[in-house]
């Protein structure tokens, strides 16, 4: 294996993981901000009310989104293992 192969994985595998980790990361900044705005109109500083509905929102994109990302990972993973013959036997 040389460089622009592991290289190559490398890129594949972070593209991978920003495209999985994305549905929660963008729903959890939606309810932040939107939490914020209430806490700002109401003046109510809470700390523990950004909590459970940024945990809620995790949960339910998970419950929906979850079988996605598990078959992308799952996907990426098996070209990953198949590909070992070919990108050992190259020099």
């Amino acid at each position: 294996m040389d460089q622009d192969s592991a290289v190559s994985i490398t890129s594949q595998a972070m593209e991978l993981a920003f495209k999985v980790a994305a549905p929660l990361l963008v729903a959890g900044l939606v309810v932040g901000v939107l939490v914020s705005v209430f806490q700002a109109v109401t003046q109510i500083q809470e700390q523990s009310l950004q909590f459970i509905p940024k945990l809620a929102v995790s949960a339910l994109v998970l419950m929906i989104a979850g079988p996605w990302m598990l078959g992308q990972v799952v996907t990426w993973s098996h070209d990953l293992w198949g590909s070992i013959p070919a990108l050992v036997g190259r020099r």
